[in-house]
């Protein structure tokens, strides 16, 4: 199988580009996506191998992506998968390069942020797919000579063909148009001096064809943008998405607001008294109802992660519901602190976990797991420990009522909303969720509250007037502070 050169020739009439594909990608997003997600790039973003790419003066985050690129051989409209792939004439490699500093204006579009001169090297050959297996290619990086990508496309969550046959249904494509693949992990921040290389082969197919290393080198820009454009803005989460991690970016761990310090404080006070003050702030919808706990005599708390279940299609089941789907990656990347949120809109006739998640969260030290579903292996489940609110135990696996489909997103539960990051306390009176910007002075505010319950009890006990106690009047407030300050 015979490669051919790609060069300055080389002019298509579309360059478009996949936003998320490769599952290892997914995985460092955190969110998995229901259909293709496409942008285009200008065809001034076009280069080919040896040339190089100018890092704009004032930015920082300048990241490479090493891709695959189908070459689209033969008009196509309205194709199945099957048509989309074989429409693709050639394959090349790809680097869809672009400036994080620059997502916040035209995030989604990704007009600014990759589609500056020099942002799409392509080549430097073309590899032919006829007889080819689009699901035994590689794509690898190499950043100074070190491998930073390497991944193969089995497993796609969208192969080629669907790609194609996707965007036929509303655009008619040419020869000679371009679509980028997606990005598999890796993904990271370069600076002027290095030297990007991609390449992609396929090294099961006779001959082993490789269209060779596409070779870019980066520079840095002089030409500050004009005051009239939108200049770059960064913030900690560009830098952890560009880096690949925080850790590669250098920022600090991302520590639980949850010190213990703070939980200690949490756990003194009723939940009864958290939910009173909650209503004299004005929140009189955040307690998640009618549920029962596996563990009612344990406390909870901790921070939500969100999991929402739309009903059962059995086409989107067999896309969505197997595999490595959301349900499984929320309980894989859980932590201590954290406590599982279920939307599962109040169906009871299924199970929307069972005794192996809960066991992967009790063994990563998660704080607690809240459906407002059924639960499944409930006795198990209850052994296990891990404090779970349900609405009743259920012998029928996921599919027969759920699709696992987005995590780390605003949910509904027992008819309170819940957002990632809210605080979760729960015992046997139920279940709170409160904005994680008001704790530390909620708490407080409860603790204070409760060591005044505490006096006025003491009061009445000894004989004190309810009327002149509750509330206390400028008497009484007197005699509380000295019993303050002598405790």
């Amino acid at each position: 199988m015979s490669t051919t050169a790609l060069g300055a020739d080389f002019s298509p009439g579309k360059i478009i580009a996949l936003h998320l594909n490769y599952p290892s990608r997914i995985a460092q997003r955190g969110r998995k996506p229901a259909h293709p997600s496409f942008f285009l790039k200008p065809l001034t973003s076009l280069a080919f191998t040896g040339g190089t790419v100018e890092r704009p003066a004032g930015t920082e985050l300048l990241a490479f992506e090493g891709e695959i690129a189908l070459i689209i051989g033969q008009t196509v409209r309205r194709a199945t998968p099957e048509e989309g792939w074989a429409a693709v004439s050639g394959i090349t490699a790809a680097n869809d390069l672009g400036i994080y500093d620059l997502r916040y204006v035209d995030k989604g579009s990704n007009l600014r942020s990759k589609g500056g001169d020099g942002f799409t090297p392509m080549g430097p050959n073309v590899i032919p797919t006829a007889g080819l297996d689009q699901d035994a290619i590689r794509i690898r990086t190499w950043v100074n000579g070190t491998l930073a990508q390497d991944d193969t496309t089995a497993g796609l969550s969208f192969n080629f063909g669907v790609l194609v046959a996707d965007l036929s249904q509303l655009m008619t494509l040419e020869p000679g148009d371009v679509i980028l693949t997606g990005t598999p992990a890796g993904s990271s921040v370069i600076v002027p001096g290095d030297v990007v290389e991609v390449e992609v082969d396929a090294p099961t197919a006779p001959g082993a064809p490789t269209t060779g290393k596409l070779t870019t080198t980066v520079t840095q820009g002089t030409v500050e943008l004009p005051s009239f454009s939108a200049g770059p803005k960064i913030d900690d989460l560009q830098r952890e998405e560009a880096w690949g991690s925080r850790e590669a970016a250098g920022l600090p761990s991302d520590e639980s607001i949850l010190t213990e310090d703070l939980k200690a404080k949490i756990n003194s006070v009723a939940t009864a008294t958290l939910s009173s003050l909650m209503r004299k702030r004005g929140f009189n919808n955040i307690s998640i109802d009618g549920l029962k706990s596996t563990q009612p005599g344990k406390r909870v708390v901790g921070l939500a992660r969100t999991l929402r279940y739309i009903p059962n299609r059995e086409d989107l089941f067999e896309q969505f519901g197997g595999g490595y789907n959301a349900q499984k990656r929320l309980f894989d990347s859980l932590g201590p602190d954290d406590v599982v949120v279920m939307e599962a809109r109040g169906e009871t006739g299924s199970g929307t976990l069972g005794d192996i998640l809960a066991l992967r969260a009790r063994n990563l030290g998660a704080a607690g797991i809240v459906t407002d579903g059924g639960v499944r292996d409930l006795a198990v489940v209850t052994e296990i420990g891990v404090p779970t609110y349900h609405s009743g135990g259920h012998p029928a696996v996921l599919g027969r009522k759920h699709v696992p489909w987005d995590i780390d997103i605003t949910v509904a539960c027992g008819g309170a909303s819940v957002q990632p990051g809210d605080v979760i306390v729960g015992d046997a009176d139920g279940l709170l969720v409160i904005p994680p910007h008001m704790i530390v002075d909620l708490v407080d505010e409860a603790i204070a509250q409760e060591r005044e319950e505490e006096f006025i009890a003491e009061m009445v006990t000894a004989g004190g007037r309810v009327e002149e106690l509750f509330p206390m009047n400028k008497e009484w407030r007197e005699k509380f502070t000295a019993w303050l300050e002598a405790k």
